[in-house]
């Protein structure tokens, strides 16, 4: 008798402990379930009407932004001095490693439309929710940014008053991380903007040709202007020269630092630095992957195009920011307003004005155009469940999503209203590069697992399915030999295709390699003058996690690959996507500690908002 009470005791104790470890298994197959790809029997051939040239110009369009007009000053005047031109080269070799790995996403799946669908289609919920959390992040505030940047020329173009007027009334109030004055003009954009989406309206095609028109006339001119007007004397600046703009200058506005002076004013840091912030001017090039569905011939067009917009957008700001610095001492750019204020300072007054004007223009439909992308992630997300299911409502006549465009618009306000240009460049910066840096981990991992060829099927059913991120394989069936079969299986597969073991080997190895690749970053970002000067810790410590890092990426080269064949496969792996995630993570550790503070905020509030759904649900 007293053996079945102490028996049923037991049971009962355990009993609690068995529902949380189901409940834990229930979470985590959760997090990894993803979207379930089903052929559908559709007879309408596809449509093809974008070709590679089209594609090239659609890219360039969504490129080429506030970042050419705008942030180009500040850099240069702060950051970078003429040597801004090697923030942009660094900027864009970043932008071509990201843009090989979404090319490869692209044109697998290339219907998906976004690197959310394809990680929930590939790797599963968890990475779909992050992914698509900071591509919110970046979408709001590169609305806000553009939002700001308007203004700020708009402002500068009527004489700063509307500055004047709201830094002497709010300045002593605002708190030092955020904006010298709350931006009203900002924020009232952004809110016009908002109510014209709920209302239905669709993005012009016509009203886009003929903004991208204007921004290249412009572009050309501001070139052209500079090679006639510049000064090869203004890359190699000295103290005397600064000393005599000091005693000289009638300027409204005070002179930058000095730094070194000639072309590098601010070391090697300031051209990082610069890259960092310049990296958020070739956002908009991965739009181009949302296309391929009507791209004849994706697995062709698709990295040939990005390739293509990546280039001739560093062009065009290689040109503008060589063609600023040359016409202008970099301590005299005026930052809120470069270009206009450079044709002044040349004795071009006349041309100032055209210029501003055309700017004015295009920023006006950068902004009308910068904010669509953004209710679409949100419906998607809420439809899905892993957001509240009532943003995804819909107006029943427009059929726009009213609570995903009023939600985000509001958002993108408040960005525009509290933030400064530079925090929003940084903001958008960092959530771009952690994107582009999950795409090409996504990109290494997948290539490794078995059977994930994901372009077998045409179209993607809406409803969601319990799978696995690794599949079962047969083989992994048999029991192990031990130890030493494990070890020799990192160096000799014993398939020559993916089995689960290979597949979790890739898996924990990619991981790691991330892990080895942040801290480089972090020592190059912290300490740059003590690593290449030789210390003897730090340099012992680099070569330590450079031998670790190529013996972790020798196992995951050695296993085998998926052989199913893919529209276009990224060279060298897994060597390129680590150096893409590399140059990311390195260029995401020169953003400023606060914005690290912010973005750290966002994360946070996503998980609580998601961890909200599920207690409600």
């Amino acid at each position: 008798m007293a053996l079945c009470l102490v028996s049923s005791a037991d049971h009962s104790s355990s009993t609690p402990s068995r529902m949380r470890c189901q409940e834990l298994r229930q979470f985590g197959q959760k997090l990894v379930r993803r979207r379930l790809l089903e052929p559908t029997n559709d007879s309408k051939s596809p449509t093809a009407p974008l070709n590679t040239l089209k594609l090239v110009a659609f890219g360039v369009a969504s490129t080429l932004g506030a970042g050419v007009y705008i942030l180009v000053g500040e850099v240069a005047m702060f950051i970078a001095g003429p040597a801004i031109i090697i923030s942009f080269l660094v900027a864009a070799v970043s932008s071509v490693l990201s843009g090989l790995c979404y090319a490869e996403f692209g044109t697998q799946v290339s219907w998906t439309g976004s690197a959310y669908l394809y990680s929930y289609i590939s790797m599963g919920e968890l990475w779909a929710f992050i992914t698509a959390w900071n591509l919110i992040l970046s979408y709001v505030i590169g609305t806000g940014s553009v939002a700001r940047a308007w203004s700020i020329a708009f402002d500068s173009l009527i004489g700063n008053h509307i500055f004047q007027a709201l830094e002497g009334t709010f300045s002593p109030y605002m708190p030092y991380y955020l904006a010298k004055y709350p931006d009203f003009l900002a924020l009232s954009l952004v809110l016009l903007l908002t109510g014209v989406l709920v209302l239905g309206v669709r993005e012009s095609v016509l009203v886009g040709k003929i903004s991208t028109g204007i921004n290249l006339l412009v572009l050309s001119f501001i070139i052209l202007s500079g090679f006639i007007k510049g000064d090869l004397h203004n890359w190699k600046l000295t103290e005397q020269d600064y000393t005599l703009n000091t005693s000289e200058s009638s300027d409204i506005y005070s002179l930058g630092p000095l730094g070194s002076g000639g072309f590098v004013p601010f070391n090697y840091d300031g051209i990082l630095h610069g890259a960092a912030l310049c990296f958020y001017s070739f956002v908009g090039f991965d739009d181009i992957v949302t296309k391929g569905e009507e791209a004849p011939n994706p697995h062709r067009s698709i990295p040939i195009s990005i390739m293509s917009t990546v280039f001739i957008c560093f062009l065009a700001y290689f040109g503008v920011s060589a063609t600023l610095t040359l016409m202008v001492p970099y301590y005299q750019i005026q930052p809120d307003s470069p270009f206009p204020q450079a044709f002044l300072h040349v004795g071009w007054g006349p041309a100032r004005y055209v210029v501003a004007v055309g700017i004015l223009c295009f920023l006006l439909y950068r902004l009308q155009s910068s904010l669509f992308p953004v209710p679409q992630v949100i419906q998607e997300m809420a439809e899905d469940g892993l957001l509240f299911r009532g943003l995804a409502r819909t107006h029943a006549r427009t059929k726009t999503p009213i609570m995903a465009t009023v939600s985000s618009g509001i958002l993108a306000g408040i960005m525009a209203l509290l933030f400064e240009f530079s925090n929003l460049v940084d903001l958008m910066s960092i959530g771009h590069l952690l994107v582009y840096s999950l795409v090409a981990f996504f990109v290494l991992v997948l290539r490794y697992q078995p059977d994930c060829n994901l372009s077998k099927n045409e179209k993607i059913e809406d409803k969601i399915q319990m799978m696995p991120l690794v599949k079962e394989n047969p083989l992994d069936s048999e029991p192990e030999a031990g130890s030493s079969k494990t070890l020799k299986s990192l160096w000799l597969p014993v398939s020559t295709t993916p089995t689960q073991k290979s597949a979790q080997i890739v898996y924990g190895c990619a991981f790691l390699l991330v892990l080895l690749l942040t801290i480089p970053s972090l020592i190059l970002a912290q300490w740059p003058s003590q690593v290449f000067s030789g210390d003897p810790v730090l340099t012992t410590v680099a070569v330590l996690l450079l031998l670790l890092t190529t013996g972790v990426m020798i196992i995951i080269w050695r296993q085998p690959q998926d052989p199913s064949p893919l529209p276009f496969r990224v060279p060298a792996l897994p060597l390129l996507p680590l150096v893409s995630i590399f140059v990311n993570i390195y260029l995401m550790m020169q953003i400023t500690s606060g914005t690290w503070a912010i973005f750290g905020i966002w994360n946070v509030v996503g998980k609580w908002l998601s961890g909200i759904k599920g207690l409600l649900e």
